[in-house]
């Protein structure tokens, strides 16, 4: 999500090289993201090859804020 908030988008191996992520472990947290609508996933073809890509939803940056919201809360506390 980071990556998302930064990026107008990010294509899955762009994500898969910055996170270190295997491709099944990748899918797996983008279709999670997705079903959860905090994601839109975008499939098409480059030249011939497929591309998918990814970029965050107003939901999904209102969610990523809340949950950076609650680390800074915890880590004020701790401190």
């Amino acid at each position: 999500m980071s990556v998302l908030m930064v990026n107008e988008y990010a294509d899955f191996n762009m994500l898969k090289e910055l996170l270190g992520a295997t491709d099944g472990n990748l899918a797996s947290h983008t279709k999670a993201l997705e079903k959860a609508e905090y994601i839109l996933v975008e499939k098409q073809f480059i030249g011939r090859k497929p591309n998918t890509r990814y970029s965050v939803t107003k939901l999904g940056k209102l969610e990523f804020q809340k949950h950076i919201e609650a680390l800074e809360k915890l880590i004020n506390k701790t401190q």
